[in-house]
């Protein structure tokens, strides 16, 4: 189980690690936004250096309307496990998103209240 925390207006937090195929490691807080159907998104100035394999180009809805992402086979860590997962890469992202994906294998808990944010 990893533990988050609470951004500006609530946002909901956790940190990763980014691993790039060079055993380079890039710690990062990321926005786990439950709009975004996906696994992870960032944007397209950040992938340079994780060498990470291209796959195709795909269309997606957003907040914005219909773009056009990247997607790419990445590498995280989240909890101490690492995972090979497909991430979309584009323009004007502000954050690295977490997407609801992830919500398939491990349980989401919000609790303002207490303070809690977790996912495990």
């Amino acid at each position: 189980m990893i533990t988050g925390f609470f951004g500006v207006e609530d946002a909901l937090f956790f940190e990763i690690d980014l691993l790039a195929s060079k055993n380079l490691e890039l710690p990062i807080d990321a926005l786990f936004d439950t709009g975004f159907s996906g696994y992870l998104a960032i944007n397209n100035q950040d992938i340079d250096g994780f060498s990470w394999t291209y796959i195709k180009q795909q269309e997606m809805f957003t907040a914005r309307g219909e773009a056009v992402f990247d997607l790419y086979l990445g590498k995280v860590r989240i909890d101490s496990q690492e995972f090979q997962i497909p991430v979309h890469v584009g323009q004007g992202l502000t954050e690295v998103l977490l997407g609801r994906q992830w919500l398939t294998t491990r349980r989401l808990v919000v609790d303002m209240p207490s303070g809690v944010l977790t996912l495990g």
